[in-house]
């Protein structure tokens, strides 16, 4: 009886509450270029996870960063990202890109690291046959003195 009540309860709760798609904001942000605002908040929370003194440090604040940097305000981000979170096919779509994207510049990155350290053994190597080489020459003179 007493889970019947609250079933009851509950069902008078969401048969009650009328749900209604967000107004189409006048000034809402296209997808593409909600794409990489998006995009870019990932970069910037991520930066911000993992050293947020060195931002603030610098004076970056990511989200007025941002919002200067798409010459939007936050209304007009808040609002569109309501409008376009109420329909979730295309915020997965959206979400579904930026992971996407995200993952070729991890791939890039991860790319560029090993060409990085591959340069930098190369440079040990030489470096390293260049003292030996340094080494055996001084012997070598000091044997003809």
């Amino acid at each position: 009886m007493k889970h019947f009540f609250y079933i009851l309860i509950l069902m008078s709760f969401v048969g009650c509450n009328k749900i209604n798609r967000p107004k189409k904001p006048k000034d809402l942000i296209a997808k593409e270029k909600m794409s990489d605002i998006m995009y870019d908040l990932y970069i910037l929370n991520a930066a911000k996870g993992v050293n947020k003194k060195v931002l603030e440090l610098n004076g970056i604040m990511p989200s007025e960063y941002i919002y200067k940097k798409y010459d939007i305000d936050s209304l007009q981000f808040a609002e569109s990202n309501t409008y376009y979170a109420y329909d979730t096919k295309t915020y997965s779509a959206l979400v579904e890109k930026i992971k996407s994207d995200l993952e070729k510049d991890k791939e890039l990155y991860e790319k560029l690291t090993r060409e990085e350290q591959r340069m930098n053994d190369s440079l040990r190597k030489v470096s390293r046959e260049l003292k030996v080489k340094d080494s055996t020459s001084s012997t070598q003179d000091e044997s003809v003195d």
